[in-house]
Protein backbone atom coordinates (compact mmCIF):
# COMPACT_ATOMS: atom_id res chain seq x y z
CA UNK A 1 0.00 0.00 0.00
CA UNK A 2 0.88 3.39 -0.54
CA UNK A 3 -0.13 6.69 1.18
CA UNK A 4 -0.22 10.24 0.19
CA UNK A 5 0.85 13.08 3.16
CA UNK A 6 -0.15 16.88 2.89
CA UNK A 7 -0.85 19.34 5.42
CA UNK A 8 -4.68 19.11 6.13
CA UNK A 9 -7.42 21.63 4.94
CA UNK A 10 -10.31 23.14 6.02
CA UNK A 11 -12.38 20.18 4.30
CA UNK A 12 -10.43 17.67 5.73
CA UNK A 13 -12.32 18.16 10.01
CA UNK A 14 -15.39 16.27 9.67
CA UNK A 15 -12.51 13.23 8.92
CA UNK A 16 -10.03 14.31 11.39
CA UNK A 17 -13.17 14.57 13.91
CA UNK A 18 -14.41 11.14 13.18
CA UNK A 19 -10.81 9.55 13.29
CA UNK A 20 -10.15 11.11 16.52
CA UNK A 21 -13.48 10.34 18.36
CA UNK A 22 -13.06 6.50 17.23
CA UNK A 23 -9.80 6.53 19.30
CA UNK A 24 -11.65 8.53 22.15
CA UNK A 25 -14.56 5.94 21.95
CA UNK A 26 -12.08 3.18 21.62
CA UNK A 27 -9.99 4.56 24.96
CA UNK A 28 -6.45 3.48 24.90
CA UNK A 29 -5.13 6.91 23.25
CA UNK A 30 -6.15 9.97 24.35
CA UNK A 31 -7.49 11.37 27.65
CA UNK A 32 -10.27 13.45 26.36
CA UNK A 33 -13.26 11.73 27.83
CA UNK A 34 -16.29 11.96 25.30
CA UNK A 35 -15.99 12.85 21.98
CA UNK A 36 -14.99 16.62 20.48
CA UNK A 37 -17.35 17.98 18.39
CA UNK A 38 -16.70 19.46 14.84
CA UNK A 39 -16.57 23.15 15.86
CA UNK A 40 -14.02 21.71 18.67
CA UNK A 41 -12.21 20.08 16.16
CA UNK A 42 -11.91 22.65 13.70
CA UNK A 43 -11.08 25.31 16.19
CA UNK A 44 -7.87 22.56 17.43
CA UNK A 45 -6.90 22.76 13.55
CA UNK A 46 -6.72 26.46 13.34
CA UNK A 47 -4.99 26.74 16.82
CA UNK A 48 -1.94 25.48 14.45
CA UNK A 49 -0.16 28.46 13.36
CA UNK A 50 3.40 28.15 11.57
CA UNK A 51 5.62 26.44 12.58
CA UNK A 52 3.27 24.25 13.89
CA UNK A 53 0.50 22.63 11.40
CA UNK A 54 -1.86 19.41 10.94
CA UNK A 55 -1.47 17.15 8.29
CA UNK A 56 -3.27 14.22 7.12
CA UNK A 57 -2.59 10.82 5.29
CA UNK A 58 -4.63 9.35 2.69
CA UNK A 59 -4.58 5.90 0.87
CA UNK A 60 -3.36 5.86 -2.80
CA UNK A 61 -5.99 3.79 -3.67
CA UNK A 62 -8.16 6.08 -2.80
CA UNK A 63 -7.69 9.73 -3.45
CA UNK A 64 -9.42 12.25 -1.22
CA UNK A 65 -10.19 9.70 1.89
CA UNK A 66 -8.48 10.62 4.97
CA UNK A 67 -7.16 7.61 7.08
CA UNK A 68 -4.97 9.39 9.27
CA UNK A 69 -3.89 12.74 10.68
CA UNK A 70 -1.29 13.93 13.21
CA UNK A 71 0.20 17.34 14.22
CA UNK A 72 3.02 19.14 14.97
CA UNK A 73 1.75 21.44 18.48
CA UNK A 74 3.15 23.33 21.13
CA UNK A 75 5.15 21.64 23.29
CA UNK A 76 4.47 24.45 26.63
CA UNK A 77 3.64 27.90 25.65
CA UNK A 78 6.73 29.92 26.72
CA UNK A 79 9.32 31.26 24.34
CA UNK A 80 12.53 29.08 25.60
CA UNK A 81 11.01 26.27 24.44
CA UNK A 82 10.43 27.59 20.28
CA UNK A 83 11.89 24.29 18.28
CA UNK A 84 10.62 21.74 20.45
CA UNK A 85 7.30 20.28 18.89
CA UNK A 86 4.61 18.09 20.96
CA UNK A 87 3.73 15.33 17.77
CA UNK A 88 0.71 13.31 17.79
CA UNK A 89 -1.09 11.03 15.31
CA UNK A 90 -4.45 9.02 15.20
CA UNK A 91 -5.29 6.26 12.58
CA UNK A 92 -8.94 5.23 11.58
CA UNK A 93 -9.21 2.11 12.97
CA UNK A 94 -9.95 0.14 9.57
CA UNK A 95 -6.13 1.02 8.27
CA UNK A 96 -4.67 0.61 11.77
CA UNK A 97 -2.01 -2.28 11.28
CA UNK A 98 -0.96 -1.26 7.48
CA UNK A 99 1.48 1.23 8.14
CA UNK A 100 0.18 4.11 8.01
CA UNK A 101 1.48 5.10 11.63
CA UNK A 102 4.64 4.22 10.29
CA UNK A 103 4.53 6.56 7.45
CA UNK A 104 2.65 9.33 9.70
CA UNK A 105 5.41 9.74 12.08
CA UNK A 106 8.07 9.81 9.19
CA UNK A 107 6.13 12.37 7.78
CA UNK A 108 5.49 14.33 11.03
CA UNK A 109 9.28 14.17 11.45
CA UNK A 110 10.46 14.97 8.26
CA UNK A 111 7.86 18.00 8.99
CA UNK A 112 9.13 19.12 11.88
CA UNK A 113 12.79 19.16 10.46
CA UNK A 114 12.07 21.10 7.36
CA UNK A 115 10.19 23.77 9.87
CA UNK A 116 13.45 23.82 11.80
CA UNK A 117 12.58 22.46 15.17
CA UNK A 118 14.84 20.86 17.25
CA UNK A 119 13.34 18.37 19.36
CA UNK A 120 9.99 16.44 18.63
CA UNK A 121 7.96 15.31 21.87
CA UNK A 122 5.59 12.23 22.18
CA UNK A 123 3.53 11.84 25.17
CA UNK A 124 1.86 8.15 24.93
CA UNK A 125 -0.22 6.38 27.92
CA UNK A 126 2.71 3.86 28.89
CA UNK A 127 0.69 0.71 28.06
CA UNK A 128 -0.11 1.62 23.98
CA UNK A 129 2.35 -0.90 22.40
CA UNK A 130 1.48 0.46 19.05
CA UNK A 131 3.18 3.93 19.92
CA UNK A 132 5.65 2.73 22.16
CA UNK A 133 6.91 0.31 19.40
CA UNK A 134 6.47 3.25 16.59
CA UNK A 135 8.92 5.86 19.68
CA UNK A 136 11.44 2.87 19.72
CA UNK A 137 11.98 2.22 15.38
CA UNK A 138 12.38 5.88 15.12
CA UNK A 139 15.18 6.03 17.89
CA UNK A 140 13.08 7.90 20.46
CA UNK A 141 13.93 8.30 24.09
CA UNK A 142 11.58 7.57 27.11
CA UNK A 143 12.85 10.17 29.79
CA UNK A 144 10.10 9.91 31.86
CA UNK A 145 7.17 7.56 33.34
CA UNK A 146 3.85 9.35 35.11
CA UNK A 147 2.05 6.91 36.93
CA UNK A 148 -1.76 7.16 37.06
CA UNK A 149 -1.73 10.07 35.59
CA UNK A 150 -4.66 10.16 32.95
CA UNK A 151 -7.98 8.36 32.90
CA UNK A 152 -9.50 7.55 29.17
CA UNK A 153 -13.27 7.20 28.17
CA UNK A 154 -13.56 3.73 29.66
CA UNK A 155 -12.47 4.76 33.18
CA UNK A 156 -9.19 3.14 32.95
CA UNK A 157 -6.67 4.81 35.05
CA UNK A 158 -3.22 5.40 32.90
CA UNK A 159 0.44 6.11 33.67
CA UNK A 160 1.61 8.14 31.10
CA UNK A 161 5.20 7.76 28.88
CA UNK A 162 7.22 10.85 27.78
CA UNK A 163 9.69 10.65 24.62
CA UNK A 164 11.68 13.04 22.77
CA UNK A 165 14.00 12.89 19.52
CA UNK A 166 16.46 15.39 19.02
CA UNK A 167 16.21 16.32 15.43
Amino acid sequence: MSYTFRAAAASDTQAITDIYNASVIAGGATADLTPRTFEQRQAWVDSHKPPYGVFVAESSEHPGQVIGFGALSVFYDRAGYDGVTDLAYYIDPAWQGKGVGTFMLQHLLDEARARHMRKACGIIFADNAGSIALMHRFGFTQFGLMPSAATDSTGTMRDMSYWYLDL
